[in-house]
Formats: C-alpha cells, structure tokens, sequence
C-alpha cells in the first residue's frame, strides 16, 4: 500500500541573519558583481527546492522570480536565472 505524497511545504526564512562580513577589497569590480550573483543564485535555488522544484526545467525565470519576490530578493537577471538552473542542473 503506498502513502500519498504530501504537498510541498515552504520551509520559514531564518530566525536571524547571518552577520555580514566584508569583502576584501582591491578586486575587480566584474568579480564583486559576480560574487554577488552566485550568492543570490544559491539563495534562490535553495528556496525552489524547499517549495518543491526539483529539476531545472521546472524553474522557469517566471518562476523564480516570483520564488525571489516570495522570499524578499530583488528580481534576479536573466543571468542570475540561468545561474539557478545551472546549480539545481550540477548539484544532482
């Protein structure tokens, strides 16, 4: 006899922030811009696979702009989206 599967639930934010650090300075400003994409990018694959998205081709930018807007993240790129795809696709 198998269970139904129970309907994905979306896992609360965080009691508290992580403390923020600074970056080092003295880099380019392309690698700030790139560093902070990736960090947005973790963040919103993190929260598509705790609503229930799975694979990459379930997170359509639609989707994960509505996922960033649901969490409080500024709407991500075109790039930042791929950049989403690309984790949920590599971390299998």
């Amino acid at each position: 006899m198998s269970v139904p599967a129970a309907a994905p639930m979306l896992i609360d934010l965080p009691g508290k922030p992580l403390d923020k650090k600074a970056l080092p300075a003295g880099r380019p400003r392309d690698w700030y811009i790139t560093h902070n994409r990736r960090l947005k990018a973790m963040r919103l694959a993190i929260a598509l696979l705790d609503s229930g998205v799975y694979l990459p081709n379930q997170a359509h930018n639609r989707t994960i702009r509505s996922t960033a807007e649901r969490v409080g993240i500024h709407p991500p790129s075109d790039v930042t989206c791929h950049m989403v795809r690309a984790l949920m696709r590599y971390s299998r």
